[in-house]
């Protein structure tokens, strides 16, 4: 399959759309966005469909599954901008919810690219298993996040934590530091322009191969466990 790229006028529709974020201005240009914008990141899901079944087979990566629709949802939000100015994409795990788990994401924006995964808002239930999880396996953890091939293409482990370790461990946990983490996540940022480039996609290539270890092992105790009876 073609490289997949974003080129210049991606980045420029995108600029235009942070100006004009109105959903009659957008109407007017839509077959600009799909030309530019859309159909790009559709090439861009379409040959990872293909290279992650080298190395991270178990996850969903289609159009219909990974893009994300431009329109947000302004419901719960003080901000009624009906837009999105960004295009993004994600690949979440099979079996599990899309936005429940760890997984793979990237996206452009005008100002900058983000690429990366992991676990970004574990409900409570799913905290406890992979504390529990970490805490079991803390070798097998540290060895992943600690590698130094992780810490290069990453920048190393990253994501709110706790103050304090949590109730239920010990404090001179080997593992003690990671037990803290309350999001466990991994990726970088790079210039928007980036996105242009003809090394992007194997830059992007070579980081979600670095992280997928961390996703599989994020995954392992939420994979066929039971609803926590706490929860709705």
């Amino acid at each position: 399959m073609p490289t997949p790229r974003f080129t210049p006028k991606t980045l420029a529709f995108l600029r235009a759309l942070k100006r004009h974020n109105d959903r009659e201005w957008f109407k007017a240009r839509r077959e600009e966005y799909d030309a530019v914008v859309r159909r790009p990141m559709v090439a861009f899901i379409e040959r990872f469909s293909e290279d992650f079944r080298h190395f991270a087979p178990e996850l969903v990566v289609s159009e219909r599954a990974s893009l994300y629709r431009i329109y947000r949802d302004t419901r719960f939000s003080a901000d009624k901008s009906p837009l999105k100015t960004h295009i993004a994409a994600i690949f979440p795990w099979k079996g599990l919810p899309k936005h429940e788990g760890a997984g793979l994401y990237f996206h452009v924006a005008p100002g900058e690219v983000w690429a990366g995964g992991g676990m970004y808002m574990p409900q409570t239930a799913q905290l406890n298993r992979v504390r529990n999880h970490i805490a079991a396996h803390h070798r097998r953890f540290r060895a992943i996040v600690e590698s130094p091939s992780f810490r290069r293409r990453t920048g190393g482990l990253d994501g709110e934590r706790l103050q304090r370790v949590p109730r239920g461990f010990p404090a001179d946990h080997p593992a003690a530091e990671y037990l803290k983490y309350r999001q466990f996540l991994a990726g970088k940022e790079y210039p928007a322009s980036f996105a242009t480039s003809p090394r992007f996609y194997a830059t992007l290539l070579a980081l979600f191969r670095e992280i997928a270890p961390l996703i599989a092992f994020l995954n392992e105790p939420l994979l066929g466990a039971p609803k926590d009876p706490l929860l709705p």
